[in-house]
């Protein structure tokens, strides 16, 4: 099993990635807080991995941060939760705010991310209590410190359509999505930059 990633970043476009190790392109999906600690293109990059291995595809997932997986490990185990429910959850909330509201048992909270319902938030809050009793942050655990914020020099119509793109990959329909970023001031932007403060409406 693939844990750990180290190579050159040759591609990216959320949720999906691609490191080059040694001549192989890893295709990776990561949520957006993963990709706001990404390097520029042709840099390296450390990536910490999940592995799911199916019978049609071995998909692999990248975190930043060893409490970043080992939250999404956890997320997925719970009925009705999948790798892209989990990679959105993550994209919407850090790990850190993830636990505060499970711990608070702040439905609404939980609502507000792309994907999930009342009936999704509630199980998410009974099944991750327990599991989430003895947290720690680790968000500066478990990776190298090779990885800086990117700068994108698409233009801006590629700014925005790389942006709306990734909303909708998170599960947001393609009409909310645009409109999300319709809402933000666009210049001197990358498609990072407002991918997260779209996020970050959405939980105000």
């Amino acid at each position: 099993m693939i844990g750990r990633l180290s190579g050159i970043l040759i591609q990216k476009q959320p949720p999906l990635l691609m490191i080059d190790v040694h001549g192989v392109g890893y295709e990776v999906q990561a949520p957006m807080s993963t990709f706001y600690n990404l390097p520029e293109l042709d840099k390296p990059t450390v990536l910490l991995i999940h592995m799911v291995v199916r019978e049609d595809a071995q998909l692999l997932y990248g975190f930043y941060s060893e409490s970043e997986r080992r939250l999404f490990k956890s997320l997925i185990k719970v009925n009705g939760v999948g790798p892209k429910l989990g990679l959105a959850i993550l994209s919407g909330i850090s790990a850190d705010e993830f636990v505060q509201v499970v711990k608070n048992n702040d439905e609404t909270g939980l609502v507000r991310l792309p994907g999930i319902g009342k009936k999704t938030a509630q199980r998410l809050i009974v099944e991750m209590k327990d599991r989430l009793a003895d947290w720690q942050d680790e968000s500066c655990e478990g990776i190298d410190k090779t990885s800086t914020a990117s700068d994108n020099f698409n233009t801006g119509q590629d700014i925005i359509k790389e942006a709306t793109s990734a909303l909708i990959a998170l599960g947001y329909k393609s009409v909310e999505a645009s409109k999300m970023i319709s809402k933000l001031e666009k210049d001197n932007q990358t498609s990072e930059s407002l991918i997260k403060q779209a996020l970050q409406n959405t939980v105000r």
